[in-house]
């Protein structure tokens, strides 16, 4: 009768003697969240230093822009938040600590997506249900109304950014928003900044507010792993009084520019947080 420690003796010395190729479709490393992150090459977020992982470069779980609209929203405890375009969950990891009632996250970009559900594992975000998709099919079919909604590095990327915003209008009390935006004071002609831009514009009447748009082009950027831009090769910049302007428009009476940034090397940006306020707007 085989004893066991012949039998596992048998066994080891069968595996030296064949070395068989791991299939592609999966991983051969001891069983981590780094593995994990590395299944999904392209990453931009450098984690906090308690997930103990390496990723990207960009220190955007801390990021100083979600801290100020998390100062202007005030608590957001037990609240219902939005969040359009989460990339790699980063923000949604900041927010999910103010630990609100729930997060919807809504995500287009597949690989970003599958990169927001590692991180949620990872860093154990409870309060927040990724989905993926097209944000604007979400803020027409969806009735939720929401406390608060986030869309940092989204608008520019639209290719309807005005109508964009009048549909999250719709959907939520407090916005805060990331953008570029045009400006031909901050971004005059001859700057590098321009050259993705086509040199077309048009104008856009929403809400009653004359809206002009850039037309912007990825010249095959998205062809890279790392890509996060739009869904669409033709997008559209929006001038930077006009977002504020149909912001207004469209009831957010209470707006607040802060970090704008006129020389950032991908064009002019700023931080802006909109509040619907009811008592003004009856004043």
């Amino acid at each position: 009768m085989l004893r066991v420690k012949d039998f596992l003796r048998r066994s080891r010395q069968r595996e030296n003697d064949v070395v068989e190729e791991v299939f592609n479709q999966y991983s051969n490393d001891m069983p981590s969240h780094q593995t994990a992150i590395d299944a999904l090459p392209g990453w931009t977020s450098a984690f906090p230093a308690v997930a103990k992982v390496n990723a990207g470069d960009h220190p955007l779980f801390a990021d100083t822009r979600i801290s100020w609209a998390l100062s202007k929203a005030g608590s957001i405890a037990d609240k219902k938040i939005l969040e359009i375009g989460p990339l790699e969950g980063m923000h949604t990891y900041m927010l999910n600590k103010q630990r609100p009632s729930f997060i919807d996250a809504v995500e287009a970009n597949k690989q970003c997506f599958l990169r927001c559900l590692v991180t949620k594992e990872i860093l154990g975000i409870d309060r927040a249900r990724f989905h993926l998709g097209d944000a604007q099919k979400w803020l027409k079919e969806n009735d939720q109304h929401y406390d608060l909604a986030i869309a940092s590095g989204v608008l520019y990327h639209m290719a309807d950014p005005g109508e964009f915003l009048c549909r999250l209008a719709q959907r939520c009390d407090n916005l805060f928003i990331w953008t570029h935006y045009f400006d031909d004071s901050a971004m005059p002609e001859g700057d590098k900044r321009r050259l993705a831009f086509t040199g077309e514009a048009q104008t856009r009447t929403l809400a009653g507010t004359p809206l002009r748009y850039y037309e912007r082009r990825y010249f095959k950027a998205n062809t890279n792993t790392n890509f996060c831009g739009g869904m669409k090769d033709r997008h559209f910049w929006m001038h930077r009084d006009d977002i504020i302007s149909l912001l207004k428009a469209v009831g957010f009476n209470d707006v607040a520019v802060t970090q704008e940034t006129p020389d950032h090397s991908g064009g002019p940006c700023y931080s802006l947080f909109a509040t619907r306020n009811p008592i003004a707007q009856k004043a």
